[in-house]
């Protein structure tokens, strides 16, 4: 059986499908109806294995409020462009600095989950004239995660063993996409929370997820993230990173954690206060990794009291 085209991402619906070249490449967004021009701009980055469906739920909802809410295909997934290289903080910040001057404005809250939070992460610091806001989904601030893992031995057990088996050549790819991609269920299912798993939205997107690792080339781009992230930490191009990093941020940070997600541990999410000292920890209770999926209007809740405007 052939591999499914990038283009199986472009599902029908309220979605609108937009390519928008930056930083060098295509990338593929969504957006629900037309927004005003004024819209304040929400952009919504997904994690690891993932691509912009499961932003579904966010999007509807920002952009019924007025907002002009964009989920992003990151480099090397879905229908945006898979470029051999590029899966480093800076050039992946500059890909999101890229996108909003692109899409005409001067400035974006981020909403980044996993991968996608240290996206948020990166372009906060490095282009923090266009980030207004930050919201993160499970993904510590990079400093403190490395902190964590350093000196946490149960993050470091919930999280480097996933780390480590990603560095090998090829036989993750292969992994990710045997059987169907089996092994993208397998993680979601073993990161969520028990009643995720139950409910019957969950078959419907673990088959678009496991459709979405076999396009040709994704999965060995999903990896490459995975395996900047560790390597970096043993050269100097990470240190250059890390350096760069550490600083503190002065804008708005949201940080919505599962109660029981097994993989980024509250505590661990807690040391991001030292480089964020106005993040604020919202806590969603019953769900595991993937609380934008769970728990959609809590989520939701939570992310528009983020961007409404603030009176003084």
């Amino acid at each position: 059986m052939a591999p499914p085209d990038p283009s199986t991402v472009r599902f029908d619906g309220p979605w609108i499908h937009r390519d928008i070249h930056a930083n060098g490449i295509r990338f593929h967004t969504v957006e629900v109806g037309a927004s005003a021009p004024d819209a304040p701009l929400v952009v919504l980055l997904h994690g690891f294995a993932d691509f912009w469906w499961s932003w579904r739920h966010q999007l509807t909802a920002m952009s019924a409020e007025g907002y002009r809410a964009v989920a992003v295909d990151l480099r090397g997934y879905g229908d945006s462009d898979k470029p051999p290289r590029g899966y480093d903080g800076w050039t992946l910040a500059g890909d999101i600095a890229g996108l909003i001057r692109a899409m005409g404005y001067g400035e974006a809250t981020l909403v980044g989950h996993a991968d996608g939070g240290l996206v948020c992460w990166a372009t906060a610091v490095l282009h923090a004239r266009l980030v207004r806001s930050i919201a993160l989904v499970s993904s510590p601030h990079p400093v403190a995660l490395k902190q964590a893992v350093l000196h946490d031995r149960y993050q470091r057990k919930a999280l480097l063993p996933s780390f480590v088996s990603c560095q090998v050549p090829w036989r993750p790819e292969r992994r990710l996409t045997r059987d169907n991609g089996s092994e993208v269920e397998r993680l979601i299912r073993e990161r969520s929370g028990p009643a995720w798993t139950e409910n019957p939205e969950f078959d419907v997107v673990m088959s678009r997820m496991r459709s979405a690792i076999q396009i040709p080339g994704t999965a060995h781009c999903t990896l490459e993230y995975q395996r900047w992230a560790f390597r970096s930490q043993f050269r100097p191009d990470g240190s250059r990173f890390m350096a760069s990093m550490d600083q503190t941020l002065r804008i708005p940070v949201l940080h919505l954690h599962g109660d029981l997600d097994p993989y980024v541990l509250a505590d661990t999410v807690r040391r991001s206060h030292r480089f964020a000292p106005t993040q604020q920890m919202h806590t969603v209770p019953g769900v595991g990794h993937y609380a934008h999926w769970e728990a959609p209007e809590r989520v939701n809740a939570a992310l528009l009291d983020l961007v409404a405007p603030r009176t003084v």
